[in-house]
């Protein structure tokens, strides 16, 4: 007996579609069947009754003259195996008959006013002594009027028996078919129950939160695709589990360190004695930490924010030509301290007009030159280049000599939480909002990286328009080309030079 549930239901489908199936062509077979052999004698007796009427009413007055009763002649003439003839008239007495039985009673079987009113005339029954038979009357005319009936009749109790006999063999293969489907959709039954009974089981650990628990087995199409997915799963959540650890760990350091530092100073500052000098230091050192400690704070936030959909966007015209050149000021201190050189490249001839959040947009590009001095040598460089893609989108390049990324870290880097180096301090979100902010902005980021040769970190964003011509020269310096470099050294100078 299969137990309730998904398996009764498709072995129980399956039974009722082919039983459903199975009883109509067997239904249709035994009306066919017996339709075929009832129309073969029909036709065969009809043949016979025709004729049989068609040659006497040719030849009645020859028969006439030599043999009064020429019935007799008919009869001995025209009679068939099996097959019983009778001669009758109109009121359907029997006149003459082939086995010599005279009936007691008139015929008023249907087959005789059919024969009387002129056609051919048809009656399938019972006879008094409970045979099935076959009548088949036609009329037979004597000099212009229907005044006799020929009238063959023959048993069907043969012929009943076949049919049976065929039936029984039908309903026979029909029950094999019905048997051999029943069983094979038991094993199929079996085989789709069997794998989500597994996955049931493993889900069930899941939700219990034994996630190193895995579905085993090689199973096909759908069920193998959810247990690749259910497996994906788990190992996503333990991988999110010890990234969220990590993060826990990093983040409580990181909000430690600044915290130490304003606490510390906070209290020598409270036990005086101190010169002014040493106060506007110490004033210094908590200002700062202060501001790192917003920093972490204002990132955990924007990334709360992007996760519910909750980031709004200040828009408005954004030049990325000078939002670069900012975003190179803030970080040049930083780049002097490794002795990195800054270069922003422009190769648009024209200023580049974006529709955006400029403060947004200032963070992501902040980020990804943060990170490229974070992860540089000390005398190398990085570049900035500004060029279009295609007409309607502009394409910013943040381009490093540094470290760069492995290719098993490079697939991660981007993630939410996740830090090449946990030593290096920051929370792992960096690249995930900045990756987030560009594509609220219908853009998109894309990371390139070698190990040992650098990174380049490419982003694309649409084009409002592409300034006139007149703007366009109004906005650059008279001693500067339209395709110009500018180059940020470690002393702080900022220079300008054409493009070689």
């Amino acid at each position: 007996m299969i137990k309730k549930g998904i398996g009764r239901q498709i072995v129980l489908h399956y039974f009722i579609v082919v039983f459903v199936t199975l009883f109509m062509v067997e239904v249709i077979f035994a009306f066919a069947l017996r339709t075929y052999y009832y129309q073969t004698i029909e036709n065969h007796m009809s043949n016979h009754a025709t004729r049989t009427s068609d040659y006497f009413q040719k030849f009645v007055k020859l028969y006439a003259e030599r043999d009064p009763d020429y019935f007799t002649e008919m009869l001995r003439t025209f009679e068939l195996d099996n097959t019983e003839l009778m001669i009758l008239n109109r009121k359907g007495e029997v006149k003459a008959s082939s086995t010599q039985f005279q009936a007691e009673k008139a015929i008023q079987t249907s087959d005789v006013p059919q024969a009387v009113a002129g056609g051919i005339g048809k009656w399938v029954g019972r006879q008094s002594t409970g045979e099935w038979v076959m009548a088949v009357s036609t009329p037979l005319q004597i000099r212009g009027e229907n005044r006799y009936i020929v009238r063959y009749v023959t048993s069907l109790e043969d012929v009943n028996a076949k049919l049976m006999n065929l039936t029984l063999l039908s309903v026979g293969v029909g029950s094999a078919v019905l048997a051999l489907v029943t069983l094979f959709s038991i094993g199929l039954a079996n085989s789709i129950v069997k794998p989500i009974n597994n996955i049931r089981a493993v889900s069930a650990q899941m939700a219990k939160g034994k996630f190193d628990a895995r579905i085993k087995g090689n199973y096909k199409f759908e069920l193998g695709e959810l247990a690749s997915t259910l497996n994906y799963m788990a190992e996503e959540i333990v991988r999110s589990n010890q990234i969220k650890d990590d993060f826990i760990s990093s983040i409580s350091h990181e909000l430690r360190t600044p915290l130490t530092g304003i606490k510390g100073w906070s209290e020598t500052l409270t036990s005086g004695g101190f010169d002014p000098e040493e106060t506007k230091i110490g004033m210094q050192i908590i200002s700062k930490e202060t501001e790192r400690l917003i920093g972490l704070v204002e990132e955990m936030l924007d990334f709360s924010k992007l996760q519910q959909n909750e980031m709004k966007l200040v828009i408005g015209r954004v030049n990325l030509k000078e939002l670069l050149q900012e975003t190179m000021l803030n970080v040049w201190a930083k780049a002097e301290q490794k002795q990195i050189q800054l270069k922003l490249d422009d190769r648009t001839e024209r200023p580049v007009i974006i529709i955006g959040d400029g403060n947004r947009l200032k963070q992501v590009f902040l980020n990804l030159v943060d990170n490229a001095v974070k992860f540089s040598n000390e005398n190398s460089w990085i570049h900035l280049i500004i060029s279009l893609k295609d007409s309607s989108t502009a394409l910013v390049q943040v381009v490093d000599s540094g470290i760069g990324i492995s290719e098993e870290h490079l697939r991660k880097v981007s993630d939410r939480f996740f830090q090449v180096n946990h030593n290096r301090g920051g929370t792992g979100l960096g690249l995930a909002i900045s990756k987030q902010l560009v594509e609220l902005h219908k853009g998109e980021m894309q990371i390139h990286s070698e190990l040992g040769a650098g990174t380049t970190v490419s982003v694309t964003l649409p084009l409002m328009e592409m300034v006139g011509e007149a703007e366009s020269e109004a906005a650059i310096p008279e001693n500067v080309t339209d395709s110009e470099t500018t180059e940020y050294d470690p002393q702080g100078r900022e220079r300008m030079s054409e493009d070689e």
